[in-house]
């Protein structure tokens, strides 16, 4: 009994110190090398999009690289995580190197680049899992096809990965939301006594979006660029699926889905269908509320915020 208390207080220790290093790290290298990112050019088309010119950018280069170092370092990785963890670096790698171009990369570069990391989480996922769907309020779980099942979860992942990136323009915004997508995620695990190694990755990363969040808050030092938010949004559709409740990523992320997400579909219809809708309105929404409602960058953060907290009570209270 002492030795099986003595490991376990151990693990506890170790899991500590984790969180604290990923932390840690975070802030210690976005301190010291933070200079050493490349800088933004501002945005045309974007709200006080200039204000941003010459700030470092490409800041989830190193928290993510932090966040898989100390995931490595502190949880017991098996092959499916460990692949996990190897695509959310690429995600971030090839955010990261459109963050160092001169040229901005093209949409349809690095809609395939995502769509190809996007097919491989749903085939890990697939070949580790099965295709089980589960739909949590209603207590009911069906077998989905392999090729149905690939298809939806490919859908999913690079869903997540487009407006989580889109949704990332305000100072602090897309991680403040992302830490509380991951952490109702992370809330509902427990309560369900699902994925226990996911519920630490995912503090791990949660821990190094605060660490990045010091530096970001309005007036903000450094941006995430795509490195950041790709990886971001890629991990999160990740945790959904191995959450057990994947459709729980609705409402755990409706915020993201809807700031960054209306943009997609606005220019989406626009472009193949000659469908012009929102014309009064701007995408991604907090342009809108930023222009259009005179929200500054520190009320959009605290509002956008508040009505996920909200959802996220609601929809887990619906769940139990």
């Amino acid at each position: 009994m002492l030795q099986f208390l003595f490991k376990e207080m151990n693990q506890g220790i170790c899991a500590f110190i984790g969180i604290l290093a990923a932390y840690g790290l975070t802030c210690v290298l976005l301190h010291c090398c933070g200079n050493l990112l490349p800088r933004d050019g501002g945005r045309d088309y974007a709200v006080d999009g200039k204000l941003s010119q010459g700030k470092p950018r490409g800041a989830g280069f190193v928290f993510i690289l932090v966040f898989a170092v100390t995931a490595f370092l502190f949880l017991p990785l098996d092959r499916e995580r460990s692949i996990y963890v190897i695509l959310t670096v690429a995600a971030m790698l090839t955010g990261f190197l459109d963050d160092c171009s001169k040229a901005p990369w093209g949409e349809y570069k690095k809609g395939i680049l995502d769509l190809i990391i996007s097919v491989m989480v749903a085939i890990t996922y697939i070949n580790f899992n099965g295709t089980t769907l589960a739909i949590g309020f209603l207590d009911v779980e069906m077998e989905l096809p392999k090729i149905v099942f690939g298809v939806l979860a490919t859908l999913l992942v690079w869903v997540s990965i487009n407006v989580t990136n889109c949704a990332d323009g305000v100072d602090g915004l897309s991680g403040t939301l992302t830490s509380i997508t991951l952490m109702s995620f992370y809330v509902t695990a427990e309560a369900t006594g699902f994925a226990e190694d996911y519920r630490y990755m995912t503090l791990l990363l949660v821990a190094c979006l605060l660490g990045y969040l010091w530096y970001n808050a309005t007036p903000s030092r450094m941006m995430m660029g795509d490195a950041g938010s790709r990886a971001m949004g890629l991990f999160i559709a990740i945790v959904a699926l191995k959450s057990g409740h994947v459709l729980l990523y609705i409402p755990f992320a409706i915020t993201l889905i809807l700031d960054g997400g209306l943009g997609l579909i606005k220019v989406a219809l626009l472009r193949f269908l000659k469908i012009r809708i929102l014309k009064n309105t701007r995408t991604p929404l907090h342009d809108h509320v930023r222009k259009n409602l005179g929200w500054s960058n520190t009320q959009t953060v605290f509002k956008f915020a508040i009505i996920q907290i909200v959802v996220a009570f609601a929809a887990s209270w619906l769940l139990k």
